[in-house]
């Protein structure tokens, strides 16, 4: 899956330089086969050495690569003296420079992204990952990036998978129900029964929250489990402020009309 977040850049940023696979030989300096398995993707997992030397000759930004390389190394069980060893075969890389405009985006968002990514995953380790991998692809992907029509949505769509790739599911749905175990008005009752009934509740509003619409759900989970301004959500999510009142009253509408809370769920 992480191999797959790193590759398809890469795939993408060769077709776009309209160099050939021979091309991609002399300037590597590695066989036809190797960078033809590399590019498939198949087999063996490819070393650093062999991956950088890809990165270079299409001159793509190495630092967030490296990340997502290392990343998708550990996932495929390769040893940490493994992952060392090729590291340190290669050059030091310099300064890591992302683009002053990716930087304060990613400052202005890491926040929520880290929020909503949590509210799935229940982890503020795993959270991080996502929220992590999900930047380092956008800078890879700088140039597509601010060239599609809205950049707040396309960061976004980009967060939404990962974060859905990585969630539990329950019925074809992502599952929030864990959500009801960690807010602040269950964690107040002291007596046990009332407790598992609130809990009960709230596990039931939830998981009719991730049966909404993708975008109700989003606005529902940001502004309701992570406590973000109505205001901010629209340059969150990428959509106009009056689309995104009117996607928060439809779910509002949903969701009053199933499960009526009795309480808030903060």
């Amino acid at each position: 899956m992480t191999h797959r977040t790193w590759l398809e850049p890469l795939r993408s940023r060769l077709a776009a330089s309209g160099l050939t696979l021979d091309d991609l030989v002399s300037r590597s300096g590695y066989s036809k086969t190797r960078l033809s398995e590399l590019l498939r993707g198949n087999g063996y997992y490819p070393g650093w050495e062999l991956t950088y030397s890809v990165v270079k000759a299409l001159d793509l930004p190495p630092w967030p690569l490296r990340r997502l390389w290392t990343a998708a190394a550990r996932e495929a069980d390769k040893k940490t003296s493994w992952i060392k060893k090729g590291i340190d075969a290669v050059q030091p890389l310099g300064r890591e420079e992302p683009p002053i405009a990716h930087l304060g985006f990613a400052q202005a968002m890491r926040r929520p992204y880290h929020a909503y990514a949590r509210a799935f995953l229940q982890a503020d380790q795993r959270a991080h990952r996502v929220v992590a991998e999900t930047f380092d692809v956008l800078w890879l992907t700088w140039d597509e990036a601010t060239t599609s029509p809205d950049l707040p949505r396309h960061a976004w769509l980009l967060l939404r998978r990962k974060v859905m790739t990585r969630a539990f599911h329950r019925d074809g749905h992502p599952d929030l129900r864990a959500a009801a175990f960690h807010t602040a008005a269950q964690a107040q009752i002291t007596d046990l029964a009332d407790r598992m009934a609130h809990i009960d509740r709230l596990a039931a509003f939830f998981d009719t929250i991730a049966r909404l619409p993708q975008d109700q759900m989003d606005i529902t989970v940001l502004r309701y489990l992570c406590g973000i301004h109505e205001d901010a959500v629209p340059g969150i999510v990428g959509l106009s402020p009056a689309l995104t009142h009117s996607l928060e009253r439809h779910a509002r509408g949903a969701l009053k009309g199933l499960y009526p809370p009795t309480d808030s769920p903060e």
